[in-house]
């Protein structure tokens, strides 16, 4: 059974604003939102450490979030039309730190801009995946397709679609919890970071699945079998700003996996 995580802060639609200037803008357009279900132990030695997995009524999420990265900028400069802009799919786990920040771990993060990929990876240890990806809308449909280029495995590829349906008035909590990620866990020259960010709040939107046929989440380190995602949701997207990066500190209690 797991032990008792950090407390972890209240879960909010929206974040508290920074005082400082951004580190980078960006927008992020055209989401989609699937989660699993799965149980705690299953993947907290796939977090960062420092954190242990974030759970909502006992279970902890997958997530995979294909989307639209728009203008990536430093600062207060103009976000880069080219570079700067691309498809994106992301795999991600939940997370919680010894401060009780709640926060996102990247398993795997694909682009098609090979540039961003190799500064990313280089600089800021953050595993992007150079891939060749589309974002296609037709009639009431949207769909996106990946394929692993560098540095591989090569050809793990998806390819999913969703049909975006009415407007979420009133979002329930686990909704909340699963899209109101105010912040990135991550280790950077091995020191434990946490990456705030800031946006309005998500315009969320029913979504029926049509096609959703992935390797990605099983490259990302992900065993346990998914089958139907119990979450869909689009998003027609939001401006972020991140903050400066704060030590994530301290040591969580470990989840595991039998008794001590």
């Amino acid at each position: 059974m797991p032990l008792t995580p950090p407390v972890p802060e209240p879960i909010s639609a929206v974040p508290a604003d920074f005082t400082e200037s951004p580190l980078l803008t960006q927008s992020w357009l055209d989401l989609t939102f699937l989660h699993w279900a799965v149980d705690p132990g299953d993947v907290a030695h796939l977090l960062t450490a420092g954190t242990v997995p974030d759970t909502f009524d006992g279970a902890t999420y997958v997530g995979l979030v294909p989307f639209r990265m728009h203008r990536v900028g430093w600062f207060r400069l103009p976000g880069m039309p080219y570079l700067g802009t691309f498809p994106e799919t992301n795999v991600r786990l939940y997370s919680v730190d010894a401060h009780g920040r709640r926060g996102v771990v990247f398993r795997s993060l694909d682009a098609s801009r090979l540039i961003p990929v190799t500064i990313a990876r280089t600089i800021f240890r953050m595993p992007y995946l150079w891939s060749r990806m589309t974002v296609r809308h037709s009639a009431d449909t949207l769909t996106y397709t990946s394929s692993r280029r560098w540095p591989g495995p090569r050809g793990t590829h998806s390819r999913i679609t969703i049909r975006p349906g009415e407007r979420i008035q009133e979002p329930s909590a686990l909704e909340h919890f699963l899209t109101a990620r105010w912040g990135m866990h991550n280790t950077f020259f091995g020191r434990q970071m946490y990456l705030p960010n800031s946006h309005p709040q998500w315009p969320l939107h029913r979504a029926e699945l049509v096609e959703c046929d992935e390797g990605l989440t099983r490259t990302a380190g992900i065993r346990t079998a998914l089958g139907e995602p119990i979450s869909v949701l689009y998003s027609p997207g939001v401006a972020v700003r991140f903050g400066r990066p704060a030590q994530a500190g301290g040591t969580p209690t470990p989840f595991r996996t039998s008794p001590t």
